[in-house]
């Protein structure tokens, strides 16, 4: 299994099938860091992507461009599989932190998949509460 050294957030993913303002901040990201993601990070991804062309800020090409980018960096990618420790792992993150229940989620795939030793390992997250905790937790976190 090839070595992955960073766990993206959708919200730091999206940039990179999308033009937006942190766009670039992702693409250099990218250029140093390796893939890891939630089970659950394409749908969401998916879920913003066609939320913005139902609201007319993107086109339809450019949703076509979004989903073929997508594809190509689930490529790239190594997901963390749902788990009912994770979940549990989710509910403490919960007390922990002000944090949805989506997002908990995330941190705890990021926590599992960093074997619960965060330190020295990334967190590409364009959050700001998400990154706040992920920072909390020991992550290195590249925010935009």
């Amino acid at each position: 299994m090839r070595k992955v050294d960073a766990f993206w957030d959708a919200s730091a993913l999206a940039p990179l099938c999308i033009a937006q303002a942190s766009s670039e901040i992702a693409r250099t990201a990218l250029k140093h860091k390796s893939i890891a993601v939630w089970w659950i990070t394409p749908v969401e991804m998916t879920s913003a992507f066609t939320r913005l062309s139902r609201g007319g800020q993107i086109s339809r090409r450019e949703l076509q461009l979004a989903r073929a980018r997508l594809a190509e960096l689930r490529l790239r990618w190594i997901e963390v599989q749902p788990t009912e420790p994770l979940r549990d792992l989710a509910e403490i993150l919960l007390q922990r932190h002000a944090l949805r229940a989506a997002d908990a989620m995330q941190l705890a795939a990021a926590l599992t998949w960093s074997k619960q030793q965060p330190r020295k390992r990334a967190f590409v997250c364009f959050d700001q509460r998400l990154a706040e905790a992920a920072a909390k937790e020991g992550f290195s976190v590249v925010a935009g």
